[in-house]
């Protein structure tokens, strides 16, 4: 039998890589999700895939996003939460004003989608104690918002350079994509160990043993220099998952099925691979996935939720300690 794996898809919207990038005008929540969810649908559609996909409460807050919201559980997709504000500082907010953000989010999920989540991704990958704590109080299931990788430090460097941002942004972002000490985290699921409990953890996965990011972004970097190179280097990457037990939970982004025949005022030209057609770059999520699926039973957050407790069983989690959260 294949070993069970994840897909999920961090639904931010134009208006959040503004906001977080700098730029005026987020504010009046610009969207790009009337393109690229019926895109990703109909993508994951023509694989007969299922996947999580984690939704901004702000823009579920919105009517007019609720057409192209529903579309997504009435496919069959698992929705998740991604905070209400997408702000990459959450862990800098004290623990009521994270139960709020939860409750905003829910409230406005139910109400667009018809679907309470259980499980949570951090904007940037923004994780603390008490973001965990509530997360248990309100009866997630799971959390997948560690980023194993030693490159997040790098990867807030070119945003830095390329956002326009006063001092006090700096330092709200000073741990957006986490810090050094992500690498020495898990790449398996493991057990939070909690006052109220434990709570799972599934991992963004990255290169076993090198722990570079795998996800497709960082895929799509590649291939602006050379597909074969791309594809190589995702190879690389499975073969190490196969061999070292790991079932990698793969994370994508709007901005992987969209490009500059999708930007036509430029304001989303800071990201890598926004300078390739849209057709181009769904061809390779197209090429990645189906190899994925090769090797792995590829579904929702949740059924790999559901694979890794079984596993693990919840009278012998992992002692993993939460002081470097």
């Amino acid at each position: 039998m294949k070993q069970i794996a994840s897909l999920s898809l961090d639904l931010d919207n134009k208006w959040s890589y503004m906001k977080t990038h700098g730029d005026a005008g987020w504010d009046s929540f610009p969207s790009y999700l009337d393109v690229v969810v019926p895109r990703f649908l109909d993508f994951l559609a023509e694989r007969d895939l299922n996947i999580t996909v984690f939704i901004v409460g702000q823009d579920a807050a919105l009517d007019k996003n609720h057409e192209a919201l529903q579309r997504i559980p009435a496919a069959g997709h698992e929705v998740g939460n991604h905070s209400f504000n997408h702000e990459p500082w959450l862990h800098l907010y004290s623990l009521p004003k994270i139960d709020e953000e939860f409750a905003r989010t829910e409230d406005a999920l139910m109400r667009a989608t018809g679907e309470k989540p259980t499980g949570f991704r951090g904007p940037g990958f923004s994780l603390s104690p008490d973001v965990l704590t509530v997360l248990k109080r309100r009866g997630y299931e799971y959390d997948c918002s560690t980023f194993p990788t030693f490159l997040g430090p790098l990867a807030r460097l070119y945003y830095f350079f390329t956002a326009k941002l006063d001092a006090e942004q700096k330092k709200e972002r000073k741990k957006l994509f986490g810090t050094i000490g992500e690498v020495f985290r898990p790449l398996r699921p493991y057990h939070w160990t909690l006052d109220e409990g434990q709570l799972l953890e599934i991992p963004v996965t990255t290169m076993p043993l090198f722990k570079v990011p795998i996800h497709v972004s960082y895929l799509l970097y590649l291939d602006q220099y050379s597909r074969g190179l791309a594809m190589t280097y995702w190879r690389m990457a499975l073969t190490l998952c196969r061999a070292m037990r790991v079932a990698p939970s793969l994370l994508l982004h709007p901005l992987d099925f969209m490009g500059k025949d999708d930007d036509a005022d430029g304001s989303l030209s800071f990201f890598p691979a926004m300078k390739d057609d849209s057709t181009r770059k769904i061809e390779l999520v197209g090429k990645a996935i189906d190899l994925m699926t090769r090797y792995y039973e590829v579904g929702p957050m949740r059924d790999h939720a559901l694979a890794a407790n079984a596993k693990l069983g919840v009278k012998t989690p992992a002692q993993t300690e939460l002081a470097h959260a």
